[in-house]
């Protein structure tokens, strides 16, 4: 099955629509696995996945707002007022049901007071019934007040958390999640980028443990290579590489296999950047450490546990001087 005969939109806004709904795990297996397929071959599809995936990180760990006692107390105030207006409305009947009766007991005259003195053994005198009272009252329109609604115990609740939710967007947290620069948005998106190829058909672009062939793949088609020393006898194997599209920009990523665990090695060049030592980034389930050697700024990331992955890092900075 191609590219472009796997059922999905070809327009750029259903194509939006089916990677938020992945992003958002609203996909079955087969649309997952095309939607997957088309990210890998479109760079430009990939990027808009990668902002997606970094901005559902950054809002998973913006800080939550505190609500104060004396706040909750209030509500729970409001809410308990509000419920015990409802039980005591609910409880007599409406005014309208009762204009509704009154009105046909007038209009049904005397017929059941009538009924009643017969049972009761009394004929009542013949003569003329009075009927300008029922008249009036049939003539005078009722005027029914709509119940009052009360605010329910999960309303109050609901209520207080739209306001939380409010005074977060209007603080000005979104300016600092659309920055593309940041480095935890960049971390996001080689996150998002080493879950994507462990989905796909294949986790890279160019299968080969030989440098020799990976590096001049990546430079043909991107113009830049990193270091990829080969690692075997360490137990890291190079395996392949394949490009990432991270903040509109394409960037390198090398594929190591250690035991059953694969190992991203995204690395973005540096103008004029200082070496740094390893910094961990682990998150989500998975070891990810950043470091720098001056030419490039590194990322790996794994599945393995955070020991192994460092023992990497330091192996693959050693080679690389």
């Amino acid at each position: 099955m191609s590219a472009r005969d796997d059922g999905l939109p070809e327009d750029a806004e259903g194509m939006t629509l089916m990677i938020h709904a992945l992003v958002d795990g609203e996909l079955d297996a087969a649309a997952a696995f095309a939607v997957e397929r088309r990210i890998a071959a479109d760079p430009a599809l990939a990027a808009q996945h990668a902002r997606i995936v970094a901005l559902q990180g950054a809002v998973a760990r913006l800080p939550r707002a505190e609500v104060s006692d004396d706040f909750m107390a209030r509500m729970a105030a409001i809410g308990s007022i509000g419920a015990q207006r409802t039980t005591s409305s609910s409880s007599r009947p409406a005014p309208t049901q009762a204009a509704s009766m009154q009105a046909a007991s007038m209009q049904a005259g005397a017929a059941p007071a009538q009924a009643e003195d017969i049972q009761l053994g009394m004929v009542p005198a013949a003569g003329p019934v009075d009927t300008s009272r029922r008249q009036n009252a049939q003539g005078r329109p009722s005027r029914a007040r709509p119940a009052r609604r009360g605010l329910g115990s999960f309303e109050w609740r609901s209520l207080a958390a739209s306001i939380v939710v409010t005074a977060v967007l209007a603080s000005g947290a979104t300016q600092w999640v659309m920055t593309s620069g940041a480095p935890d948005s960049f971390a996001e998106a080689v996150a998002g980028g080493h879950r994507r190829s462990l989905l796909a058909s294949s986790p890279f672009d160019i299968a080969s443990s030989d440098r020799h062939t990976v590096k001049p793949w990546l430079d043909a088609r991107i113009g830049v290579s990193p270091p990829a020393p080969d690692l075997a006898a360490d137990g890291y194997a190079l395996v392949g590489g394949r490009v990432e599209v991270i903040a509109d920009r394409p960037v390198p990523a090398l594929v190591y296999r250690h035991r059953e665990h694969l190992i991203t090695l995204v690395a973005s060049p540096q103008d004029k950047g200082a070496a740094t030592a390893p910094t961990d980034l682990s998150a989500g389930g998975f070891s990810m450490v950043r470091w720098s050697d001056g030419a490039f700024s590194y990322w790996a990331i794994s599945d393995m546990e955070r020991p192994e992955l460092d023992d990497f890092a330091a192996r693959f900075r050693a080679a690389a001087k």
